[in-house]
């Protein structure tokens, strides 16, 4: 069954009366004898909405309980009952509360429409799906509520609700719109001018398209082919060549100067596919056009001029830009370009020949490279005039031997010879040469530049064409064998790209090397355009040789990605090569998004670092932390309980499990924010020159159990180190130690000079030890090797030992102790480093 027609009312903007526009045309209908009922209209209590809703009849509405409210809702099923000719339905793209027949407003709609019922509806264009984030960015308020447009441009008619942003602000200055309390606020806020104007012009660029698309298909239901110039559309064909982008600016300056102007881009590709530009090139040619504000189209047909011709009377084009064609006069007069046949079969459609640099200049940029050096070429031009002068005296000296065949036959492999070392042109004068000596010489008469014979006349033409005609074989097929060559250099470079491709790391120079020496340049380079600062160099990502890092300055360019290029230096490029220089920049375009792909899975792997500590630092304060904090409750509970009776040992050995405990929380914590400043780089070091005999008495003077600790270092041992780092750094490594020395075995500290400006600090002691493989994971964080005394620590200490003495300089490393144990050695930078080595 067919849907039912659609009526919808536009607006601009809240406020402009879309829902009194609705009313009225229902009350119109309702008194021409239509059956108009009112499924849904939110009045807002506006006494003019009020007023025109006044004697439609109310279809009564659903009501339903969400969150604690009652809430009303379109009844589609009293509807559905009451089936009326017309429904109007306010606020299209409201979204139902939970536990409607649908989720949104315009799904009851469509079901209306299903059953036969028009529905006259409104909405806001902000409320269309499409222009959500348009008018987010206009407004500053992201509309929840939303209508996809389809539902929208599938009504049959559509009518725009609209008011300048001034009538809408006095309206709402008069209380027409919100009540007065909510006046200023939205004045101030959503309803500014300039908003109210970018939602209104949003609206009629919306509306244009839509009538646009009726348009269009009224014109393919009466196939109305000639063009209807209701707005300017230009199409500009574009080869590909370097002057795409003059046609390309052109034709968007004309469409700025006209009000919704639009222009198009187009590309007319070869059916059989033999003849083209590549796809970087098209790639290139719509990023101009998006750049520039147009839009970029490509068709296939194997006449250009017919394929302009269809896509601009399908499009409904009023303009057509085109470059001055490209070939020579002569060429042009034999057979029409593409230029002059789009002229020729455009009809109403204005066509405009627009000139560029590159203008009749194609039998120049056509011209094949010359393959022979400058010096084969002078001697080709020497040889075409002496070798058949010499020949032809010789031959002439012994003419009874021979007879003109002969003669003709030796300067022809002279024209021969000419073209294999000199090329065509010197060949052609080495013929001309030959014919004037041939009938100088040797034709009848002799002696002068007359024949008496026509029949000689006709053999000596023919020799000269003939020559001629050789010596272009002759030199096309040595242009081919150049041509074969460098193609098969440029696959040997590419087979080098790819295998490299497949084996090569991120590193750029390689390919730079590499395209130095295919090019001849003597330098390359990639370089990011878009962080060149206002006036300053460009950014030089990579280089090799005498490379500037500034495009302006490189003899060729290849575009890398969109702001990076590939720069060659002292080196021109013929266009033949500049395929193979795309090659190598696609290449880089790979190294770069290989570089950024290690980049990123190196800060991945980093924040996956940073992971597996928190959760290890979770997992591992989860005991030891309730530990000392267990210890210090039960204490505490037991020194305040009332009922027992406790003596003064009892209660001192309370107090010191308190004290015990809170050390241990307090050391415990030190670690954790340590660890916590050395994952995030945050720590800064306040690097003086420190004492470093009585800086570790210090430490050691209140640590627990350093009774069993015997410094030896000399009191003139300095070192340059953040005071409080050391002191962390020495009381960790010490108070490891401890825990691991039996209780009557001593740790010695000693210090002892090292080259190149650094002091050893030695802290041994003589426990168990560890196997010389786990020597690295002692300074991981959450590593506790061995069997700790209390299983108290979270292995936190020597993790950030390490972290701080790296903070000013220094380094830690683990031995094995002669005789059993460990030895942690700490390297510091010296306060006196001219000083040498030597004994304490």
């Amino acid at each position: 069954m067919e849907r039912a027609r659609l009526r919808v009312y536009l607006g601009a903007a809240p406020g402009v009366g879309k829902t009194f526009a609705m009313l009225q045309e229902g009350r119109r209908r309702a008194e021409r004898g239509t059956d108009v009922v009112i499924g849904y209209v939110e009045t807002h209590q506006r006494p003019r909405t009020v007023e025109a809703a006044e004697g439609l009849e109310v279809v009564p509405r659903r009501r339903l309980s969400y969150r604690g409210t009652v809430q009303e809702e379109m009844d589609v099923e009293a509807v559905l009952r009451r089936a009326p000719a017309v429904v109007l339905v306010d606020e299209l793209a409201h979204a139902n509360v939970p536990g409607s027949r649908h989720e949104k407003r315009w799904q009851d709609v469509e079901e209306l429409r299903r059953a036969g019922i028009e529905v006259v509806t409104t909405v806001n264009i902000q409320h269309l799906e499409s222009l959500n984030d348009v008018t987010e960015a206009i407004t500053g308020v992201r509309q929840r509520e939303t209508v996809p447009d389809s539902v929208v441009r599938s009504a049959d008619q559509i009518e725009l609700v609209d008011m300048s942003p001034q009538a809408l602000r006095r309206r709402m200055a008069h209380g027409n719109v919100y009540s007065a309390d909510k006046v200023d606020a939205a004045l101030s806020q959503y309803f500014r001018e300039g908003n109210l104007t970018a939602l209104r012009e949003l609206a009629l660029l919306w509306l244009a398209d839509r009538v646009e698309e009726g348009m269009e298909r009224y014109r393919a239901k009466h196939d109305i082919d000639s063009t209807w110039a209701t707005r300017e559309r230009i199409i500009v064909p574009v080869s590909g060549g370097p002057e795409s982008t003059t046609l390309m600016r052109r034709a968007a300056r004309i469409a700025s100067r006209v009000s919704a102007g639009e222009w198009h881009t187009l590309y007319v590709a070869r059916q059989d596919g033999l003849a083209g530009v590549s796809p970087e090139v098209l790639d290139r040619l719509r990023q101009k056009t998006e750049e520039l504000g147009g839009s970029f189209h490509t068709v296939i047909s194997d006449d250009p001029a017919q394929g302009i011709l269809d896509f601009a009377r399908a499009e409904n084009a009023t303009q057509i830009v085109v470059g001055a064609s490209r070939r020579g006069r002569a060429a042009t007069l034999v057979s029409p370009g593409v230029g002059e046949r789009v002229v020729a079969g455009s009809g109403d459609i204005d066509v405009h020949i627009v000139t560029h640099d590159y203008a009749r200049r194609a039998n120049a940029d056509r011209r094949a490279p010359e393959v022979l050096s400058r010096r084969r070429r002078t001697a080709g031009f020497l040889f075409s005039v002496l070798a058949p002068a010499l020949v032809s005296l010789l031959l002439w000296w012994t003419h009874d031997w021979h007879g003109l065949t002969t003669e003709s036959m030796v300067l022809m492999a002279i024209v021969v010879a000419t073209a294999l070392i000199g090329g065509l042109v010197p060949a052609v004068v080495a013929a001309l040469v030959s014919g004037l000596l041939l009938n100088f010489l040797f034709v009848s008469p002799t002696y002068v530049l007359t024949i008496d014979e026509p029949e000689n006349v006709l053999a000596l033409a023919l020799f000269v064409l003939v020559g001629v005609a050789v010596a272009t074989v002759v030199d096309n097929a040595a242009r081919q064998t150049h041509q074969a060559r460098r193609a098969r250099g440029e696959a040997d470079a590419l087979t080098v790209l790819a295998h490299s491709l497949l084996n090569a790391t991120d590193d750029p120079s390689g390919l730079l090397r590499s395209a130095c020496e295919v090019f001849n340049a003597d330098g390359a380079a990639i370089v990011r355009r878009a962080d060149a600062p206002a006036g300053g160099a460009e950014l030089c990502l990579a280089s090799h040789g005498t490379a500037v890092g500034d495009a302006g300055q490189a003899g060729m360019v290849a575009d890398v990605g969109d702001d990076t290029v590939l720069a060659l230096y002292g080196s021109r490029l013929p266009a033949s090569q500049r395929g193979l220089l795309t090659a190598y920049a696609a290449y880089a375009r790979v190294l770069l998004e290989r570089r950024a792909a290690t980049a990123a899975e190196v800060e991945r792997l980093r924040l996956s670092e940073v992971d597996r500590t928190r959760t290890a630092l979770l997992a591992a304060v989860s005991h030891d932390l309730r530990s000392p904090l267990s210890a210090v409750k039960l204490a505490a509970d037991s020194l305040s309980a009332s009922d027992v009776a406790w003596t003064e040992e009892d209660r001192a050995e309370f107090v010191s499990t308190i004290q015990e405990a809170t050390e241990r929380l307090i050391s415990l914590v030190d670690n954790l924010l340590d660890m916590s400043r050395i994952h995030t780089s945050s720590i800064t070091a306040a690097v003086d020159v420190v004492a470093l005999g009585p800086a570790i008495r210090a430490t050691l003077a209140g640590l627990p159990g350093s009774e069993r600790i015997r410094v030896e270092v000399a009191e003139e041992h300095a070192v340059l180190a953040d005071p409080g780092l050391l002191d962390r750094v020495v009381a960790n490594v010490c108070e490891n130690a401890l825990k691991y020395t039996p209780a009557d075995a001593e740790i010695t500290v000693d210090a002892t000079p090292l080259d190149a400006g650094r002091l050893a600090v030695r802290i041994a002691d003589t426990g168990p030890g560890v196997r010389e493989q786990q020597h690295d994971q002692l300074f991981s964080p959450f590593q506790r090797l061995g069997d700790v005394p209390g299983s108290d620590g979270v292995g936190l200490g020597l993790a950030v030992a390490r972290g701080l003495l790296e903070a000013f300089g220094g380094t830690i490393s683990a031995e094995d102790t002669p005789g059993g144990g460990l030895t942690f050695v700490l390297e510091l930078p010296r306060a006196d480093p001219s000083s040498s080595g030597g004994d304490q």
